[in-house]
């Protein structure tokens, strides 16, 4: 019986680790947490009778103490409640599935715990590598990506420990605009942004993917996460979304990994490591796909992704300005208070304003972080 606990039970990789859980019946899960949405998570609470469950604010916690009197179950709230998630004794593998810099603190404090990390919160190492990788080391615990694009590297590495990577083909849709220039991206609404291509994802990655800043985020987390220099990490655009991205040796033998686009088989995987099971859903067709086409990413339109990259080189916490900026960004252009463009700008502004930190600490990371948001709301 594998026992899990989740922050950010409600999100789509949350819902989908308990879409997971349900069709097999070997995993308990024993912590559960969330930010605002009540409702879902207690019906959550209901189903899987986890031992505890935390939501972010005091009044919610209350809220839902009352709404589950009935059942036997710990409730907290805040960053001690999404700590305690981590941290539950019984737990062996914590999926961090929440959004933003918000889970480097329940990670760092998992990782000490000796819990495995199902890592879906790539801030977490963009903006902190420099202590998870080294910490997870430390105490033995391992690091499974549940990216789609991060879970392929991984599986194309395994029985290659002791062979020598010469690039890493990091895949990319390239998202609802791939193939338009900048001009024609002044007028992009919400709603536009929001229409992914292949994928069904929270609201803040889609529009991340759109203007491919997470594809930069993918390549700072991939340089944590297989230990390789930035200029080792080729994106490769490949509209098809078929292969999830590849690995090319030394030898110059490349190994993929291929499938439909759906979530559950990388946050499977990384819950059942090393081991592989049954999984429901579409199965790949080949023959129904027909071909495959690939592209060199436009970095001159989508300017997030040279931003990344500077920010990657650059390295200390210029990573944490550029991805504070890109949240804050993100959110002012979902409730329509700037435009798509200026996501870009603001990012690109807050990086030139960033006060250089060669190896922050999580007390700088986070500093560095407010200072970010101070600056954005001074000037927009």
């Amino acid at each position: 019986m594998r026992k899990i606990a989740i922050l950010g039970s409600t999100g789509s990789i949350g819902t989908q680790t308990l879409d997971v859980v349900r069709e097999h019946g070997d995993i308990e899960v024993v912590a559960l947490s969330c930010g605002r949405n009540i409702d879902l998570i207690e019906k959550q609470v209901r189903e899987f009778k986890p031992k505890l469950v935390s939501v972010w604010n005091e009044a919610d916690a209350k809220a839902l103490k009352t709404s589950l009197s009935d059942m036997d179950v710990k409730v907290s709230y805040g960053m001690e409640g999404l700590i305690e998630t981590a941290t539950i004794d019984e737990s062996e593998i914590l999926v961090t599935a929440i959004v933003g810099m918000l889970g480097i603190r329940p990670t760092i404090e998992a990782i000490k715990a000796h819990k495995d990390i199902a890592l879906a919160n790539k801030e977490t190492l963009v903006t902190a590598g420099h202590i998870i990788m080294p910490l997870a080391k430390k105490h033995g615990v391992k690091i499974l990506p549940v990216d789609s694009e991060h879970s392929a590297i991984f599986q194309s590495l395994q029985g290659n420990e002791n062979n020598k990577i010469n690039r890493i083909l990091l895949t990319a849709s390239g998202g609802p605009f791939r193939g338009r220039k900048l001009d024609e991206l002044k007028n992009i609404k919400v709603e536009d942004a929001l229409k992914h291509p292949n994928w069904s994802m929270g609201r803040k990655i889609t529009i991340d993917s759109s203007t491919l800043v997470n594809k930069g985020l993918e390549v700072i987390e991939a340089k944590w996460l297989f230990g390789v220099d930035l200029d080792q990490i080729c994106v490769v655009v490949h509209p098809q979304s078929v292969i999830h991205s590849a690995v090319e040796y030394e030898d110059g033998a490349v190994i993929a990994q291929l499938g439909t686009a759906d979530m559950r088989l990388p946050i499977q995987y990384a819950i059942y490591y090393p081991y592989r099971h049954a999984l429901s859903g579409k199965r790949l067709d080949l023959f129904e796909l027909g071909s495959m086409t690939f592209e060199k990413p436009d970095t001159d339109t989508f300017v997030g992704l040279k931003l990344a990259m500077e920010a990657g080189i650059k390295g200390g916490n210029m990573t944490t300005a550029f991805n504070a900026a890109n949240e804050k960004a993100v959110a002012m252009f979902l409730d329509r208070k700037i435009s798509y463009l200026q996501i870009t700008e603001i990012i690109e502004a807050a990086m030139n304003n960033c006060s250089f930190i060669e190896n922050p600490d999580v007390e700088q990371i986070l500093a560095t972080e407010q200072d970010v948001y101070d600056f954005i709301n001074s000037r927009w």
